[in-house]
């Protein structure tokens, strides 16, 4: 059956760094701790304390961007996004926009053959636009709150890489191949 669509897809991935300490402060980024204690003043943006870089989360943005031949920018700048979350205390995210740590590079992925699709296995190459530097959010716990929601702030901070490709995959077999 013909169709007048075409399948184009881009994907933005997270990857949660792996580090000690999270991307603006030093508070553990250990998993399985208890609820909130691992929130810092910095992570909560309490007034007077000031965001210092997390040297092991530039270093393996770098890593990756060597690692997919990509362009490492020799300075980049971090904003702050406005969100309204009840995860992110701080009413922002610190992120990169307008020059990340990593530009352009590629992915090659293998495809896997398709008896349904009558295709066989092949190769592409994915191109990225870009991965950038961001901290991550708390996390919103709706288990055991009785119809209310509870809020574990020991995620937010965390170091991840956001990953954006270039919109030219075009099946949900090579997004699930990226993937």
């Amino acid at each position: 059956m013909a169709t007048q669509w075409e399948v184009v897809i881009g994907l933005e991935t997270h990857a949660q760094l792996s580090t000690a300490s999270k991307i603006f402060s030093g508070a553990s980024t250990q998993f399985g701790a208890a609820p909130n204690s691992q929130a810092c003043p910095v992570d909560l943006a309490l007034p007077g304390v000031l965001p210092v870089m997390n040297r092991g989360a530039v270093e393996r943005a770098i890593q990756f961007g060597l690692a997919i031949n990509a362009t490492v920018a020799p300075r980049s700048i971090f904003a702050r996004k406005n969100y309204f979350y009840p995860d992110l205390p701080k009413g922002y995210q610190i992120s990169q926009y307008e020059i990340p740590v990593v530009q352009g590079g590629q992915i090659t992925i293998q495809v896997p053959a398709s008896e349904k699709a009558g295709k066989e296995a092949y190769e592409k190459t994915i191109n990225l636009t870009r991965a950038h530097l961001e901290e991550d959010a708390g996390k919103s716990l709706h288990e055991d709150f009785a119809g209310m929601t509870g809020i574990d702030l020991n995620r937010a901070g965390t170091p991840l890489l956001e990953i954006v490709t270039e919109p030219e995959m075009r099946s949900a077999a090579e997004a699930v191949a990226y993937a």
